[in-house]
């Protein structure tokens, strides 16, 4: 999936506007995380997801009205645990959506946008901030700001200068917030841009090699079907764990693009392969499989017999990590993490 803050000034440069749907807050068995994006197009397309059908279905009707009036909605969508049960989803749950008008000829809109996509192109931590004045029902280029370490970047006056004093008095730990200045909201949004380590299977090895990504700096998130094994228990470090109802809907879960790296542990050659298929079709700097080479070889010739090319299996690190004779689960930790660290350093030099 595509960064999308390049997706939106993507649309931006080709003089096409689009609603912007950001998730507010959650609860319950809502799938994706606060602050996640997905961009409705004037054709109802969308890029980027919020978490799935139904969610996304009352959003897209929404934005119909969006795109006639160009005024903003914050709207809460609620799952009853019936519906979440046909869909498969353990419980139901709640998104409360703000769903945004951006014009393609605002000037400070688009200047925004492209250098929000600038800092990250160039790994810079930034928080974009959204003044959320309801009595104004639109939300304006001038109504938005980027906030770095050390500078920032929109119309300056004195309301924005306050909310950047209390942005950057703890930067590094910033959190998705509400601030509140002279009875307007402000949406502060942190992009904090750690490169993020996805560990599908939660293994004895994928406890292991967790505990060194985050000491690599690595964003950690853990995904399996199985919530025995993926819990807060036996992963209290992880940024991030995922219990979902299978790897066949993976991609409502997790949000990969050209800074993910995919570790691929799961129990067996079929869920591997389940896993890899999808992963292929992602842009990931990374990805690694474990496993020997006849079971490298058995899961290649599955995935060819179904189309995939030669090509797209050099994509693939495997048997993963680098060959250091591992035999425990440390030792196999520390091999792939070691894999992780040589693309992460070969890439920033090229």
């Amino acid at each position: 999936m595509r960064d999308i803050y390049e997706v939106m000034t993507e649309c931006l440069d080709n003089k096409e506007s689009f609603v912007l749907a950001t998730i507010l807050e959650k609860s319950g068995s809502a799938p994706r995380e606060e602050g996640t994006k997905m961009i409705i197009k004037n054709d109802f397309s969308i890029e980027g997801t919020i978490g799935g059908g139904i969610f996304e279905a009352m959003a897209i009707k929404l934005s119909s009205q969006i795109f006639e009036n160009k005024e903003f909605i914050i709207k809460k969508f609620a799952l009853s645990n019936n519906g979440a049960s046909a869909l498969g989803m353990v419980c139901g749950g709640e998104l409360k959506l703000l769903l945004e008008y951006i014009d393609c000829n605002d000037d400070e809109m688009v200047l925004m946008y492209k250098k929000a996509a600038e800092l990250k192109r160039k790994a810079i931590n930034f928080a974009f901030i959204t003044k959320i004045d309801e009595k104004q029902k639109n939300i304006k280029g001038t109504d938005k700001w980027i906030c770095t370490e050390t500078g920032f970047f929109g119309e300056e006056n004195d309301i924005a200068q306050c909310i950047f004093r209390k942005v950057r008095e703890n930067f590094k730990n910033i959190t998705f917030q509400n601030l509140v200045a002279e009875g307007k909201k402000y949406l502060v949004e942190p992009v904090l841009n750690h490169e993020a380590v996805y560990i599908i299977g939660a293994g004895h090895v994928s406890q292991k090699i967790a505990e060194i990504t985050k000491m690599l700096d690595f964003k950690t998130i853990i995904i399996d079907d199985r919530e025995e094994f993926a819990n807060r228990e036996r992963f209290k470090i992880a940024d991030e764990v995922k219990a979902i109802p299978s790897f066949e809907d993976i991609f409502n879960y997790i949000n990969i693009d050209s800074r993910s790296y995919i570790i691929i542990v799961t129990r067996g050659h079929a869920y591997d392969k389940e896993v890899l298929a999808r992963m292929l079709k992602t842009d990931a700097r990374y990805i690694g499989m474990i496993g020997s080479k006849t079971k490298r070889d058995f899961v290649y010739s599955c995935l060819l017999n179904e189309g995939y090319t030669s090509k797209d299996m050099e994509r693939v690190y495997c048997p993963i990590g680098l060959s250091i004779s591992a035999q425990t689960p440390e030792e196999i930790a520390v091999s792939i993490a070691a894999e992780l660290v040589l693309v992460r350093r070969s890439h920033i030099s090229e």
